[in-house]
């Protein structure tokens, strides 16, 4: 799967949540878009990842 462009090899049965855990990235610091689409964020822990599976991991900047 390629996770921001990179690739990266998962253990099967792994959801958006883990790929964030593994990654040790907090939830609610991010939003994701997997394959194209913006999946709400109450389903990342019901989606499994898959081998062809393209993840941006886009984290929120704040300033002023």
């Amino acid at each position: 799967m390629l996770v921001n462009g990179d690739s990266l090899t998962l253990q099967s049965g792994w959801t958006l949540l883990d790929l964030l855990a593994y990654l040790n990235i907090k939830p609610q610091t991010v939003a994701i878009e997997y394959n194209g689409e913006i999946p709400e964020r109450s389903r990342w822990g019901q989606i499994e990842l898959k081998e062809a599976d393209r993840i941006e991991v886009i984290h929120f900047v704040g300033g002023g």
